[in-house]
């Protein structure tokens, strides 16, 4: 099981109900309760597999709400993406290389998680899937994803 290492302060469900009016947003049931679990970080197991094309990266860090002070707040993150992110996703963490997680927060992919490779990102008045990859059904199934870089045991 994922530890998460430097989360930012514990929230209640007031806060996060707090955070979904002053932005108004409904975030899914299950990355609530990872709100509520840890309030972001950066997990012990970090490496995911993109896809077979693309390859593995490092999850950097899980934004989380109140961290404005080493720029990993939510909210903040939710004001820079607004208008780079497809309708229906907000960014939740990112890589070290400046690629965003992302949850699906409505529609068909609701709940889901995904991978936005900004070196890709297209360049239109509406932003767009083709920069992005599938890469779990929630927010759990991605952390049991995560695996330990083994390269390094040698």
């Amino acid at each position: 099981m994922v530890k998460m290492l430097n989360p930012y302060y514990k929230l209640s469900q007031k806060d996060i109900e707090n955070f979904e009016v002053k932005n108004n947003i409904e975030l899914t049931n299950n990355y609530k309760l990872f709100l509520l679990k840890w309030n972001g970080g950066a997990p012990d197991l970090e490496i995911f597999m993109i896809s077979e094309e693309a390859g593995p990266t490092v999850m950097n860090y899980f934004y989380s709400i109140g961290d404005i002070d080493n720029g990993n707040d939510l909210a903040d993150c939710l004001d820079v993406y607004e208008l780079r992110l497809p309708e229906g996703f907000i960014a939740i963490g990112d890589d070290p290389a400046g690629n965003a997680i992302l949850l699906g927060i409505s529609g068909p992919h609701y709940d889901q998680i995904y991978f936005w490779d900004h070196e890709n990102e297209p360049d239109l008045d509406e932003p767009d899937m083709s920069n992005m990859y599938f890469l779990a059904d929630n927010i759990w199934e991605f952390l049991d994803n995560l695996y330990e870089d083994e390269s390094d045991d040698d």
